[in-house]
Parts: C-alpha cells; sequence; structure tokens
C-alpha cells in the first residue's frame, strides 16, 4: 500500500492534520494526490542536492501533468483542466532553482510519514493492556497460574519501555522542536493535547500494575509455598515498573507557553522590572491531583564561568498550583501571569573566572519549575525548564535581544548548551536562515516569503550559488572593526533604533591619539526621498565652533576611497553648487555616552520630491551583518520595496 493510500485510511482527527498540511502553498494536494505514485518512486532528497537530477525530475513532473491534463479533457472535466493547467504555470517558477522543488515536495512526504507515525503511535498507546486485562490477572489469584501471569506482566511491561522510548524520545523531543520553532514565527503546531492522552494512558497502565504487585504482596502475606515465583519476581517487576513511571512523569512536565512579556513583541525577550507570564503543565493528567501539586519557579543559581554574566531573582507569585481551571483543554497547567526579574547587585556574577566576555543581549538565562508528583504512594520531584531568555534593562536593547533568541532556536535544539552559545557562535546555513526569515514575514504580515523573494534575498547576500553559503551572526561591533582602521574610514549600516533608517560611522582620532568612533543620527526614508544617500556621504560635514566644516568620510570600509566607491552615482554639480548642500548642514552634538552624532536635515513636508534611495555600497565586513536584523525589525518593507535593499546584508 502507498503512503498516500495509506493517508486515505486514517481517522478524522488525522485526516485534518492532512488538509491542514495542504493548506501551505508549494505541492497542491490535487498534484499529490493524482501523481502519488510517480510522487514517491522518486529520490527526492538526492534531487534536493544534485541539480541535474533536479532538472530530470522538474521536466517529468511537467510531462506528468500534461498527461493528466489530457485526461481530464477526455473525461469533460473543465474545473480539473483548470487546475491542472494552473498547477504547472506556477510550478514553472521553479525553471532555475529546481532544487528548491525537490526540497519542498521531500518536506511534504516527510510531514506525511510523521502523521503516520503519530497515528501508528496512537493505535499501539490504546492496544496497551489496561484495566481490563489487569482484572484478568487479578483472576489469577485463584488458579494459582501465576508463572503465566507473571510472564504476561513481563511482556506487558516490555510494551509498556518500548511506548516510552517512543512518546520521550521521539514524540516529545519532535514537540519541543514545533514548540522552539513557534516561538520564532514558524506555522508548526505546539499543542500538547495529543500527547497527553498517550502520556495518561501509559501512565494509567502502570499504576495498575503497581496496583496488581501490591495485591501480589497481600496475596504471599496469606499464601505462601517453597520456590513461590512472587517472591523471586516481584521486587524486580516493582522496580521495573517505578523505573518507568520515573521516566515517564520526569518527561511528562514541561513548558507549554514560554515566558513573554505581555507588550513584547516576541517570546523569551524579557526585561528587568517588567511583568511577564509563563505556563507549565503535566501531561499526565489525573483529575484527583488537581490543585494538589505546587510548581515553584527559580533561575539558576550558579552562573556560568563566563565574565560579568549577571543574575537575577524572581519576583511576583512565584508559587502555583496544577490545576484543570486555567487551561483552555483541561489540561494540568500552572499558570504564572504576574512575575518579575531583578537583577542582583551583588556577587559580580562570574566576574575574573574566564576571558569570555557577552554583551547584554548575548546572555542567555534558562528559568526553572520544580515540582513533586505524589500518588498511591509513588513519589518522584519534576522538573522543567524554560528555552535560554534573553534579558534586556530597556527597549532600545529588544531588537538585538531578538536577534539572538531567533539565532539560537534556529540552530541549536539542546538548551543545556545555551548558556555559553554565543561565545563561540555557529553561522546558519542558507536553508536554515531563509525558513527563519520567511516565518518572520509570516508572523508580522501573514504571508511568508515565496522562492522568487529568498532567492532575491539570496542573490544580495552570496551572488548566483547561494545554496552552501552560510550567514554569521556579526552585528552591532561595528567599533571593535573600526577601531583598527585608519583615520576617516566609515561603514554603513541599517539603524537598529528606528526602524529602516540608514546610518553611518567612522573614525576620528581623540586627543590622546587613541581612535574615537562616532555615529550619526539615522537619516529616515523621509530624509532619502529628498536626499539620495550618496550625495549625503558626499557633502556631510561636522560643523564646530570656530572649525571650518570638513568632511570626515574618506575610505568605505575597509580601505575603499570614497570618491572611487560612490563617485558613479554623483551629480555633476558637486560642494556649495550642489543642490543637496543646504540641505543637510550639520553640527556636532554629544546627545550619549558613545558620542552619537546628531544630523538634522532642514527638510519640509511642501519641497519637491528629490531622487529615490540608488543602490549604495555596504561594508562586508561586521557591521553589515546588522542589517538582516533590521531587516526583520521591518519584515513588510520587502514586499512592497524591494529596490531599496542595500547589498550585501550579511557575510559569508
Amino acid at each position: 500500500m502507498s503512503q498516500w493510500e495509506r493517508l486515505m485510511l486514517l481517522s478524522t482527527g488525522y485526516i485534518q492534520q492532512l488538509h491542514d498540511l495542504y493548506d501551505r502553498d508549494g505541492l497542491p494536494m490535487d498534484v499529490r494526490h493524482h501523481l502519488s505514485a510517480w510522487i514517491e518512486k522518486q529520490d527526492w532528497a538526492r534531487a534536493a542536492q544534485d541539480h541535474e537530477h533536479a532538472v530530470v525530475l522538474f521536466q517529468v513532473l511537467l510531462e506528468n501533468l500534461d498527461i493528466q491534463h489530457s485526461r481530464f479533457v477526455q473525461e469533460e472535466s473543465f474545473l480539473q483542466q483548470h487546475n491542472i493547467r494552473r498547477y504547472k504555470q506556477n510550478f514553472q517558477m521553479y525553471q532555475d532553482e529546481p532544487c528548491s522543488l525537490a526540497e519542498t515536495i521531500l518536506w511534504f512526504l516527510v510531514q506525511e510519514k510523521k502523521i503516520l507515525s503519530s497515528a501508528d503511535l496512537d493505535e499501539q498507546v490504546w492496544e496497551t493492556p489496561s484495566l481490563t486485562n489487569v482484572h484478568v490477572l487479578s483472576s489469577c489469584f485463584t488458579c494459582f497460574c501465576l508463572h503465566s501471569s507473571l510472564k504476561n506482566l513481563t511482556k506487558l511491561l516490555g510494551r509498556a519501555e518500548d511506548l516510552i522510548n517512543l512518546l520521550v524520545n521521539r514524540e516529545l523531543v519532535d514537540w519541543q522542536r514545533r514548540q522552539q520553532k513557534a516561538c520564532i514565527g514558524a506555522p508548526d503546531n505546539a499543542c500538547l493535547d495529543q500527547l497527553e492522552k498517550w502520556f495518561t494512558c501509559v501512565a494509567v497502565c502502570l499504576f495498575q500494575v503497581r496496583e496488581f504487585l501490591n495485591k501480589l504482596e497481600e496475596l504471599v502475606g496469606k499464601v505462601s509455598y517453597e520456590n513461590d515465583p512472587v517472591k523471586a519476581q516481584r521486587p524486580h517487576l516493582l522496580r521495573s515498573t517505578d523505573g518507568l513511571l520515573e521516566e515517564l512523569l520526569k518527561s511528562s512536565f514541561v513548558v507549554e507557553t514560554q515566558p513573554s512579556m505581555p507588550q513584547g513583541k516576541g517570546p523569551l525577550v524579557l526585561r528587568t522590572n517588567t511583568q511577564f507570564s509563563v505556563k507549565t503543565r503535566l501531561l499526565v493528567k489525573f483529575p484527583e491531583l488537581n490543585h494538589c501539586m505546587k510548581v515553584e519557579v527559580s533561575m539558576i543559581r550558579e552562573a556560568p564561568h563566563i565574565k560579568g554574566y549577571r543574575r537575577f531573582n524572581v519576583l511576583g507569585t512565584k508559587t502555583k498550583a496544577l490545576n484543570m481551571a486555567e487551561s483552555h483543554s483541561g489540561g494540568m497547567v500552572a499558570d504564572f501571569r504576574h512575575l518579575t526579574l531583578k537583577e542582583q547587585k551583588s556577587g559580580g556574577g562570574g566576574k575574573g573566572v574566564s576571558d569570555i566576555s557577552l554583551s547584554v543581549t548575548e546572555e542567555l538565562h534558562i528559568i526553572h519549575f520544580n515540582t513533586v508528583f505524589e500518588h498511591k504512594g509513588f513519589s518522584v520531584e519534576l522538573q522543567a525548564s524554560s528555552l535560554p531568555v534573553v534579558i534586556i534593562s530597556n527597549s532600545s536593547q529588544q531588537q538585538s535581544a531578538w536577534a539572538s533568541v531567533l539565532w539560537f532556536n534556529m540552530l541549536s535544539q539542546d538548551p543545556k548548551v545555551s548558556l555559553p552559545f554565543f561565545a563561540n557562535v555557529p553561522a546558519a546555513p542558507w536553508p536554515q536562515f531563509a525558513d527563519m526569515l520567511s516565518w518572520q514575514f509570516l508572523s508580522a504580515t501573514k504571508r511568508g516569503l515565496d522562492d522568487a523573494q529568498l532567492g532575491m534575498i539570496a542573490h544580495k547576500l552570496f551572488g548566483k550559488f547561494f545554496r552552501t553559503f552560510n550567514i554569521s551572526f556579526i552585528f552591532c561591533k561595528e567599533k571593535s572593526l573600526l577601531k583598527k582602521m585608519m583615520r576617516g574610514t566609515f561603514l554603513l549600516r541599517f539603524s537598529e533604533s528606528i526602524i529602516g533608517g540608514i546610518t553611518f560611522s567612522w573614525v576620528e582620532i581623540n586627543s590622546t591619539d587613541e581612535p574615537d568612533i562616532k555615529t550619526v543620527q539615522p537619516f529616515t526614508k523621509a530624509d532619502l526621498s529628498q536626499i539620495p544617500f550618496h550625495e549625503i556621504i558626499r557633502n556631510f560635514k561636522i560643523l564646530e565652533a570656530d572649525n571650518i566644516p570638513e568632511n570626515p568620510l574618506r575610505y568605505l570600509y575597509p580601505n575603499i576611497p570614497k570618491d572611487e566607491a560612490f563617485g558613479k552615482y554623483y551629480s555633476e554639480k558637486c560642494g556649495d553648487d550642489s543642490p543637496y548642500i543646504k540641505y543637510i548642514k550639520t553640527k556636532l552634538v554629544f546627545v550619549s555616552k558613545e558620542n552619537t552624532l546628531e544630523a538634522r536635515s532642514p527638510m519640509s513636508c511642501d519641497m519637491t520630491q528629490g531622487e529615490g534611495l540608488e543602490p549604495i555600497s555596504g561594508p562586508c565586513g561586521e557591521a553589515a551583518g546588522e542589517s538582516w536584523l533590521s531587516l526583520l525589525s521591518n519584515p513588510a518593507k520587502i514586499l512592497t520595496d524591494q529596490n531599496t535593499l542595500p547589498s550585501p546584508i550579511g557575510t559569508v
């Protein structure tokens, strides 16, 4: 039976998952249905990596669509003719990128297999011996068929062990990854209801086994004989049962909703002295434990060996009971809605213990939750941990913090390695980065990026061949880069504080002959609609009292003379004759500890519209990496104004 045929036989709940899957763009369900046999026979994994093989499959796919269209013509099925013709036209977009089509089809086939695996597991769980079977075993007290009963009990525990391995090591891990991706915008389903049913069913069975073993102990106390198998095997069976229960229960305590602020732009970014919420859930649902289990919140007590690493106290209602009233599905949850974080002022974190030093927005912290499960004489301590959070102190750090959240959850699936993650941050392969970028657009605009749009961005980053390239996590360090350069060297970058703004930083030499990095206030879209950015670079001057105005911008990073880099964009007039010079008189104003320069242009709303923003040459160094971050802060921009995207916007 083919994979598609098996899917057609699933129950209503799983059929709905299939409908949800094919609600996505990429592979129409009609095409999957009519070409199911051919699709499942092809090696799409190879085609996703082998361009020549992908071209062959692409051409055969179009031919099969033509054949299917001819069949509908013969059957006089007008609607199906129209649909197949439209699908073929849509597939033409993969003409230059057939590997992308192979990746898409492969992804759908993998998701189908996951649905089938869940359905198979569901069937196995509900076939697990339950209360009825335990009653059957209990009836053996009067038969003294204990040898057979104990043998069957051993088989039952073996079956339960297999199920727990599937639940804990596959299904729960898959859910954790889906939740991680959903936190950064992916349309993945992170619902726990199905897992709760499975976990609860297995737990109920194991508690029934414990009850049966306890009855056996009572029986042995009343009647026993030489070579009694109960005396020999019961302790081992009880240890096995308790071990399985402990493994299941420890895995069943999870963070259902990750920490987030009510007014935050995304989860996992928390601000000191600002309320945030988080919800935990016990997947083993026993109504008799409603309001009995207390959950306590805490932060990590021992700071990692990272220089200057901060530590925080959790304030607010730090203890809540697991209950069924705060869950829409009736699950056992503890919903913390009014927690805050306060930095510890004493102790100095990990100061002096390591040469590693991280910025505030590169520090990752974990929030822990502890409770105790006690039921029918069985007790075990449970702990759940949040995904790593970034803790900021003011809103200007939000964007960089969100970038850290994106990068970690895009590349790492192990929260245990989170704390030193940014001490040696890995680069992102383009396919993963492209998915993450599309998710940001999806969450902000209700639609993701199609292959053409992603291809445009990739070409900006890498040129024509981009599949094997990586993007590094480098931004907000133009200062460290420029301090190595000569006076007058400057970088161009997107602004972090003003969405869509463009600014530049350059090297000055202070009175002690040391490099001093200065940054101009960002130029907004309104500014750039009046004055082209290359003219701003050309005529920018610093005017101080009793000093002659001077343009401090000499070399585009790393050492390209300014006029060589931008000369081809200049207008014929220059200097005082320039039609733009009257708009860009500036003065030196110290507005922060970073000696930020304020550039104000006396523009009025009734001025004639000037030239639009010309393509500009950005740096291919660390500061350029900041542009992908700024792009994410305003994802809708790329959908409406692709020509304003500077190049390059990342590092290779």
